[in-house]
């Protein structure tokens, strides 16, 4: 069984499956120079779902993501916190696989820091050039797309406007043409430093992506996702490099996540309109909040209010309660395993089409209803093995502690 999903770039549906596998799944990773923020978190749980999906169904994937420590953000937020930008990115990203890791998120095939790519980024930059598209504009280098490939990439027209924003204070002033990009700019110690043929400095960060994925994956890669504020530029610009030195582009699909609000804003570290993620763990825990973040259909967003966190969580609770008392032991129980595997399978579907959580929990939640009304809400007698097996399939598929350790049982596939 595959995962179908429209994709961003081309509006037409794709499905991923057996016949491709491995898969090769390429998910655009923080920049760590701040706490990362619930919006982050939805993200992540989303490709989580991806990876825990054909895990289930028996397919490998090979899921690279990127940790960008080479950027003006890290070197800004390091003056103001009066330590070296490197030691700021190691920090910020321990803090961020730690929450991570609470979230129960899988860790990917390859987590590449982009400052150890940097010798790939030149040479790519260098490619470029010879393309005759690249031209300076004060101490920077910048790549002009051609209009040859307006139609292939990603439409957006009413995107430029929104997402015109500086990387910081002191970054290079972008040029007229907004798709345009940067490929090196010019910069010296204390700030982080490589010498390239234009002397100097570092590359931008649109170039880390295409480096590693086609030294770790071979490009195009069949998935490429992210948040939507990455389509343009990020992911625009990354289809232009592939398109110069891969003829078509960075990947196959193109999947990508609505916003989490904060006051009808998204939350932005550079704004810093945030709610952290770790805080947010801790104080909801790691099931309330997936049951919260991937309760909406995956290209809404979502607007953080406490009051909405709340009530997923008592809704969670409800449900693991229910599961779980419907394995407690003992005779006389009237819910037959089948209708456990009937759900099980549900819950698949939903999510192996555009990854819809949201109908995979509400087809959870109207069971756990349907055990609280049953009068000997238990599994038949002789049947919480095979009841076991579709509740663990379901904790596999969602990351949902469903039943409690105290409740499974060895399983294998049935």
């Amino acid at each position: 069984m595959g995962l179908a999903f429209r994709d961003t770039r081309t509006g037409r549906t794709v499905n991923l499956g057996p016949a491709r596998a491995p898969i090769t799944m390429y998910v655009c990773g923080p920049t760590v120079y701040g706490p990362t923020h619930v919006g982050h978190g939805r993200t992540y749980l989303y490709f989580d779902l991806v990876r825990r999906y054909f895990a289930e169904t028996g397919t490998p994937v090979l899921h690279l993501m990127n940790i960008t420590d080479v950027e003006d953000k890290i070197d800004q937020r390091a003056r103001e916190l009066r330590i070296s930008p490197i030691a700021l990115a190691r920090r910020e990203e321990r803090r961020f696989f730690a929450d991570v890791d609470a979230l129960k998120i899988l860790r990917p095939t390859y987590t590449p820091r982009a400052s150890d790519f940097v010798g790939a980024m030149v040479r790519q930059a260098r490619r470029l050039e010879r393309t005759g598209r690249v031209h300076r504009l004060g101490d920077a280098w910048f790549y002009r797309p051609p209009r040859s490939t307006l139609r292939r990439n990603f439409s957006i027209a009413r995107e430029l406007g929104r997402h015109l924003v500086r990387e910081a204070p002191d970054a290079p002033i972008p040029p007229l043409d907004l798709r345009e990009f940067l490929v090196w700019r010019h910069q010296e110690p204390p700030r982080p430093s490589w010498m390239s043929p234009w002397g100097p400095g570092a590359p931008g960060w649109h170039l880390e992506c295409y480096a590693m994925a086609d030294r770790l994956l071979g490009v195009p890669v069949d998935l490429q996702g992210g948040g939507q504020d990455l389509i343009f530029p990020h992911h625009y610009a990354q289809n232009e490099i592939s398109f110069a030195l891969s003829h078509g582009p960075f990947a196959r699909g193109f999947l990508h996540t609505g916003f989490v609000l904060r006051n009808g804003h998204k939350m932005s570290k550079s704004v810093g309109n945030l709610v952290d993620l770790g805080a947010s763990i801790e104080r909801w825990g790691p099931d309330a909040l997936r049951w919260y973040l991937l309760g909406s259909p995956r290209p809404r967003p979502i607007n953080w209010e406490d009051r909405d966190v709340r009530r997923a969580r008592e809704e969670f609770r409800r449900v693991r309660s229910a599961f779980s008392a419907s394995m407690e032991p003992g005779t006389g129980g009237t819910i037959s395993a089948r209708r456990v595997v009937a759900l099980a399978h549900r819950v698949e579907r939903a999510i192996g089409h555009e990854l819809g959580s949201e109908r995979a929990f509400r087809h959870m939640k109207e069971f756990a209803q349907r055990i609280d009304r049953t009068a000997r809400g238990k599994i038949a007698s002789g049947e919480r093995a095979q009841a076991g097996w579709a509740y663990r399939r379901m904790e596999t598929l969602t990351g949902l502690d469903l039943i409690g350790p105290e409740r499974r049982r060895p399983s294998g596939r049935r």
